[in-house]
C-alpha cells in the first residue's frame, strides 16, 4: 500500500511514518503537491541495491561476452579472412538502383 504525504506532515508524524514503512508500506513525501521523497523498510531498500538472481545472471553473461570478444580481433571473425572479404561481397546486389521521381 502506498502512502502520499505532505512534507509539513511527515514533519508531525515522522514515527508513524517510520512503523508504516517498516510494515511494508511506501510513504511517497511531497512538497507543494509535487513527490520529493520516498520512505521505505530497510529490507525494501536493500533488495534494491542487492542484485537478484536474475540481475546477477545478466551481468555475468554480459562480463562473458566481453571476455569472449578480448580474444578475437574483431567482432566478426570472418571479417578477418580475405576469402570470408569476397564472399560477403558477393552477396551485394550490384543491379542499379530503380528511379525515383521527387515531386
Amino acid at each position: 500500500m502506498t502512502h502520499v504525504v505532505p512534507l509539513s506532515e511527515a514533519k508531525a508524524r515522522l514515527a508513524r511514518l517510520v512503523q508504516a514503512a517498516e510494515a511494508g508500506q511506501v510513504v511517497h513525501i511531497s512538497r507543494h503537491g509535487k513527490p520529493v521523497a520516498v520512505l521505505l523498510s530497510e529490507q525494501a531498500y536493500s533488495s534494491l541495491h542487492h542484485p537478484t538472481t536474475s540481475q546477477a545472471l545478466g551481468k555475468a553473461i554480459n562480463l562473458w561476452r566481453l571476455a569472449g570478444r578480448s580474444g578475437c580481433n574483431n567482432d566478426w571473425p570472418l571479417a578477418s579472412d580475405p576469402a570470408a572479404d569476397q564472399e560477403v561481397a558477393s552477396w551485394r546486389d550490384r543491379a542499379p538502383g530503380r528511379s525515383v521521381e521527387l515531386s
